[in-house]
């Protein structure tokens, strides 16, 4: 059974650092690629942050500089570092996981909301 468990989520200022975390069990964890997404009221999902099997990274254009995406396969986690928070990064943040085979997983999600 595979799981992805989100946490980290919470209630920050603008300006403040959170960490997200995403532990994942029932996958192959270093040969899958993960990504972190978010969809705040009324919007879209939107992906936030990648990272390859390999490591390679990529972010939306609007985190770029203030958040940063890592994994530590001893531990099947992958971290979310966002710094310098603003009320528009305020959503609910989702942890997915893609493996080699192509299948695709979702966390439950955790709430991120940044107060003006």
């Amino acid at each position: 059974q595979v799981q992805l468990v989100e946490s980290g989520g919470g209630l920050v200022q603008t300006g403040g650092s959170l960490r997200l975390s995403c532990a994942a069990s029932g996958i192959i964890f270093r040969l899958s690629a993960m990504t972190w997404y978010r969809q705040a009221p009324g919007k879209q999902r939107e992906l936030v942050a990648a990272i390859s099997a390999g490591s390679s990274t990529n972010y939306v254009d609007s985190v770029k500089g203030r958040f940063t995406i890592s994994r530590d396969n001893a531990k099947n986690t992958v971290y979310l570092q966002m710094n310098s928070l603003e009320p528009e990064d305020t959503a609910v943040y989702y942890c997915n996981a893609k493996t080699p085979r192509s299948n695709t997983y979702w966390g439950q999600g955790t709430q991120v909301t940044v107060s003006s």
